[in-house]
């Protein structure tokens, strides 16, 4: 079991910034990918960012490349969700997955409970 806690979100204006984190637990964290992805109210749960297990490889929504980046530490056993220039359009739900491979679609095996993203404009 990898057990995840997001942390981070909150209320900011559009254009500003925000880092969400994701502390993992349970089996070795480098073991494991990671993924980011976010809810809407009334929308199905979206891809947004995924990490490879060593950090070297990562994966952007269209709707956040180049806004956007993750990051982890393998050491600290944490993941990041780094995002800049936030539009009221990403307000949503944030959600960290982790899986034994980088996936971009909503198949990871272990979640995190989300952690609310709003932007106003």
């Amino acid at each position: 079991q990898v057990q995840l806690v997001e942390s981070g979100g909150g209320l900011v204006q559009a254009g500003n910034s925000l880092r969400l984190s994701c502390a993992a637990s349970g089996r070795t964290f480098s073991n494991y990918a990671m993924g980011w992805f976010r809810q809407a109210p009334g929308k199905e749960r979206e891809f947004v960012a995924a990490i490879s297990k060593t950090g070297g490889a990562t994966y952007y929504a269209d709707s956040v490349k180049g806004r956007f980046t993750a990051s982890r530490d393998n050491a600290k056993n944490m993941g990041y969700l780094q995002m800049n220039s936030l539009k009221p359009e990403d307000t949503a739900v944030y959600y960290c997955a982790a899986h034994i491979v980088v996936l971009i679609e909503d198949a990871y095996r272990y979640w995190g409970q989300g952690t609310q993203v709003t932007v106003s404009s």
